[in-house]
């Protein structure tokens, strides 16, 4: 496409989480003998501008709320004229590294929170996702929900050790990631088609809002299938629904959404998809499913 996949914007906004935990001290937080880690279990990303090769970019973050053992963490990537390209939102967890359970935030920690605490812009909070809603209750993300609704497979794997982290557990950027590299699988003839009925344009993609839900994190040899549901459309835009899904116990990974374009890789627009065109992605991707 030209420009920055998903998965290199999450892998900066881990680095930009780990170099933040020791503004939190929590300097421990992402070493491989530490007794206790942060991850994310709730994240919301809004892709604002193209990111190019070799761009300069740079990240700020702060605090946005606190819990006793969560936070809200928001992250900016700006491009060097000051123009917004990316915004994350990521509900994290503080946890024991081992067992994975949520335990609260030492003192001094706390002490440390409301240094960073501070408002988002505007210019970055959610268009297409409520983040009001708190998703499905994980005991309703079933593959017997998947096969009711004939929610198609589009990629599947077993986890490789060189996606793991210091504890052993798959990095959160390779879980979009392993996602993003299959929904050509299911996307590209229905995009070429696309770009086919405008012209015959050249044809790419680009994604313009996730949610993503984490609900465990898979270790070296775990397979994972993904599956894709049609969730809506809406002028130039069409939404994904993506479950990974853990299929030696039927239980998430992780459910996404996507709001996504297909792409004029020439005038770097969006190309919008005819009335039939999106009737057919919902025989493509069937709907019923929810992030």
């Amino acid at each position: 496409m030209g420009h920055m996949n998903v998965r290199v914007y999450l892998e900066k906004q881990m680095e930009g989480l780990a170099a933040f935990a020791v503004n939190l001290n929590m300097a421990h937080a992402f070493r491989k003998d530490s007794p206790s880690t942060i991850i994310p279990v709730d994240q919301h990303i809004r892709f604002i501008r193209e990111v190019l090769p070799g761009r300069p970019l740079s990240m700020k973050g702060c605090l946005l709320e606190t819990g006793e053992t969560d936070a809200l963490v928001y992250q900016e990537l700006r491009h060097s004229d000051g123009a917004l390209a990316a915004a994350m939102r990521t509900r994290v967890a503080h946890v024991d590294a081992t067992a994975r359970e949520p335990f609260a935030w030492s003192s001094r920690t706390r002490e440390a929170f409301s240094e960073y605490m501070d408002t988002a812009p505007e210019e970055s909070a959610p268009r297409s996702v409520d983040l009001s809603h708190p998703g499905l209750p994980v005991e309703e993300i079933t593959l017997e929900r998947v096969k009711s609704c004939g929610a198609p497979m589009i990629g599947r794997g077993a986890v490789p050790t060189q996606h793991l982290d210091v504890h052993g557990r798959m990095y959160p950027y390779w879980m979009i990631g392993r996602t993003s590299d299959s929904v050509p699988n299911l996307l590209f003839n229905w995009r070429k088609r696309v770009a086919e009925s405008a012209g015959d344009r050249r044809m790419g993609a680009a994604v313009l809002e996730y949610r993503i839900r984490y609900h465990a994190m898979p270790m070296a040899g775990d397979l994972y299938e993904i599956y894709s549901s049609f969730g809506g459309a809406s002028g130039k835009t069409h939404a994904l629904i993506h479950w990974m899904m853990n299929p030696a116990t039927g239980t998430p990974w992780a459910t996404m959404q996507a709001t996504a374009i297909t792409l004029d890789l020439d005038a770097r627009k969006a190309i919008p998809a005819p009335p039939e065109m999106v009737e057919e992605l919902t025989d493509i991707a069937p709907p019923g499913l929810a992030v």
